[in-house]
């Protein structure tokens, strides 16, 4: 679904990106690895078009969508979740979600997939609760179906965990996981927690001074030592 050919992109002098290429299968999660710093979310920024390439190339399926606004990337299927989740405080969980809606068109632009509440029960039960108002774990469920309800052929994940308290962090590996199995959507999953990353990845990428530097099934994960590699 997402294919990436050697892209480069820097700040001022300093190259962020060296020659980054990867894949991202349909029907699968992806997870990438790598410590603080080596340029995980600077790749994801310039995957979803916020960030311009110096040179390379990015594939949506059979798309090149290189050169293309974040707005039309998300028009081909690409849904982003932020770290820090970034949902619309002041507006109400069904607004933050209607928000998400915004790429398509006629009855299906303000119609809620049933699914999403499916998912995440809690957002039903707060749909009128502005997003300010929600938990931290919460805010994250909340960003997550935000990017699920415009029914992404990618969904990219930036930390999901981060902050989040173990009982969510459950509910969300059950949904990337459902997600998964379900095989209609790739997934990006850029992940600091190992454990959650390990038990979720069909396939692995590792991360360091940025460039791919290791990458294999998850089921190798252990095999391959990929817990103290990407240790701090």
């Amino acid at each position: 679904m997402l294919n990436v050919t050697s892209i480069n992109q820097f700040y001022g002098g300093s190259q962020i990106l060296r020659d980054v290429s990867l894949s991202v299968p349909m029907g699968a999660c992806t997870v990438l690895l790598g410590r603080n710093g080596v340029g995980k979310t600077t790749l994801l920024k310039c995957l979803i078009g916020v960030l311009p390439v110096k040179s390379g190339q990015i594939m949506l399926a059979d798309k090149d969508v290189t050169n293309l606004s974040p707005y039309a990337r998300a028009s081909l299927g690409m849904a982003y979740v932020p770290q820090g989740r970034e949902i619309f405080s002041r507006l109400t969980v069904e607004e933050n979600l209607l928000m998400g809606l915004a790429i398509l068109k006629g009855k299906a632009a303000s119609k809620i997939p049933d699914d999403v509440y499916d998912m995440f029960p809690v957002l039903k039960e707060m749909l009128h609760r502005r997003g300010g108002d929600l938990s931290g774990g919460q805010q994250q469920q909340l960003a997550i179906a935000r990017a699920l309800v415009s029914k992404p052929k990618l969904l990219i994940l930036d930390e999901p965990t981060e902050g989040i308290q173990p009982s969510i962090i459950k509910d969300i590996e059950r949904v990337i996981r459902m997600l998964s199995e379900r095989g209609d959507m790739a997934i990006l999953l850029v992940e600091q927690y190992y454990d959650f990353a390990e038990a979720l990845a069909d396939n692995y990428l590792v991360m360091s001074r940025g460039q791919v530097v290791k990458q294999g099934l998850g089921a190798d994960m252990q095999k391959d030592n990929i817990r103290n590699f990407v240790a701090l």
